[in-house]
């Protein structure tokens, strides 16, 4: 039997504690949103001035990049490049923004970020996996 590594509260704490505040820095308004290995929201956290979309998308992103095992900027770039079969696929966060939290090869959930742009995004999201990132 195989076993595997989970977010646990202290690990989804340690996730949002790490993206908040590299976009507190930047005085960036996001949503931060961490799930687990199935896209299951574990924890979302909207910073003030963040529109309320923000955490629907920011969700979004996470759960692409748990469930496709990748970042979400992966799909984006897949429709950008003419790809646009893809559009039909069953995920709502197909752009930057979601990034995959991996221990030891494993997937074993994801950070998604929404409200700046993009590439902000991902700089926030990517900063939150990199706390267990191995």
């Amino acid at each position: 039997m195989l076993t595997k590594s989970v977010l646990t509260l202290v690990e989804t704490t340690q996730i949002l504690d790490v993206a908040r505040a590299e976009a507190e820095k930047n005085k960036w308004a996001v949503a931060i949103a961490v799930v687990d290995d199935g896209g299951h929201l574990l924890a979302l956290l909207r910073l003030d001035g963040c529109a309320p979309i923000g955490a629907y998308i920011a969700t979004e992103k996470a759960r692409t990049a748990a469930l496709g095992r990748r970042e979400s900027k992966q799909y984006e770039d897949m429709i950008n490049g003419g790809r646009t079969a893809f559009l039909s696929v069953p995920l709502a966060g197909t752009l930057e923004g979601g990034v995959p939290v991996v221990v030891d090869g494993q997937v074993i959930g994801a950070v998604g970020v929404s409200g700046v742009k993009a590439d902000q995004d991902a700089q926030v999201a990517k900063a939150g996996a990199a706390v267990l990132n191995s």
